[in-house]
């Protein structure tokens, strides 16, 4: 049986399981909606109640009978590399594409609906208290008067995106910034934002779940430092061992979002208290893997490589 990874071209992270999954002689296909239609091709019919369907890209073609697990690591969006691309097309092809894959009995990882919704910071906090972590407290608002009693009350504060997206093409990441204490709130009223009380870090942590196993590496901080994704610390990444507690709260919270594989970012305060600032379903794990040697890629291949059940 085969796994289908739906990714881009330049995906080192993918290259690293794609690696993993030769050396173990499991059969892939893959494919990225971006050629879909062009040099990748669908075709689905259903008949008498009976579905038949496939994928072929280069020479290479899936079953979808024969799928054991679909791998969404970094897809382009379907129909962009199209001879005449448009909205429409890319909305026609996304929905024959994944319509399709919908009616195999294939494990995914992660399924679309379930990363979509995942994708929601507003509902990740939620799950999160839900799910036993120590969260920041946290507002979101469009009230500016909130957010000024927000910021008096907990002094210490950051502004955060809730998407995580910038308005520009192509998007660029947001920094978590420190709000000043003589900040002016007024243009919260244009949009919706993200206040959360400042954890004083002395290390980021960022865990890599996959199926059951849990993978932490730790990179310790500057003083001050707010948000570990810009500048150099002069510090690497290190293998950490998980805490049983956060371990159980990884499992909580990945069976209620129904995830397969979620990387988890913590604040390790001054006590080694891990605080939740957020799950990326989709996260990066090569750069931790090539810091630390963590087998990341090789159990992301087994997962996906695992015989059905």
């Amino acid at each position: 049986m085969t796994v289908l990874v739906l990714t881009c071209e330049a995906d080192v992270t993918a290259d690293m399981v794609v690696a993993e999954l030769h050396e173990q002689g499991v059969p892939l296909v893959r494919f990225d909606p971006a050629d879909l239609p062009g040099t990748g091709a669908l075709s689905a019919e259903y008949v008498r109640g009976e579905f038949r369907g496939y994928l072929s890209i280069g020479g290479r073609v899936a079953s979808m009978q024969g799928l054991r697990s679909v791998w969404i690591r970094r897809p382009g969006e379907p129909a962009a590399h199209a001879a005449e691309p448009s909205e429409w097309l890319s909305v026609e092809t996304a929905h024959a594409l994944y319509g399709m894959l919908d009616c195999t009995d294939a494990r995914w990882m992660n399924h679309p609906s379930a990363a979509a919704k995942a994708r929601r910071k507003p509902w990740q906090l939620r799950v999160a208290h839900q799910s036993g972590f120590p969260v920041p407290a946290t507002l979101l608002t469009t009230h500016p008067s909130m957010a000024r009693q927000f910021a008096d009350q907990y002094r210490n504060v950051v502004v955060k995106s809730v998407s995580g997206k910038s308005p520009g093409d192509p998007p660029m990441a947001l920094p978590t910034t420190l709000v000043p204490p003589d900040a002016d709130f007024s243009g919260v009223a244009a949009a919706p934002t993200l206040l959360q009380r400042y954890v004083a870090k002395r290390a980021d942590i960022r865990l890599t779940s996959v199926g059951d196993q849990h993978f932490a590496a730790r990179k310790a901080a500057e003083p001050g430092q707010v948000d570990g994704r810009y500048g150099d610390t002069g510090h690497e990444w290190e293998p950490v061992e998980v805490p049983a507690q956060v371990a159980r709260a990884v499992e909580a919270y990945k069976k209620q979002t129904e995830l397969a594989y979620g990387a988890f970012d913590f604040a390790e305060d001054s006590t080694g208290t891990w605080w939740f600032l957020e799950c990326n379903q989709g996260g990066q794990f090569g750069f931790v893997e090539l810091e630390t040697g963590l087998p990341i890629a090789r159990a992301v291949a087994s997962w996906l490589g695992a015989e059905p059940a």
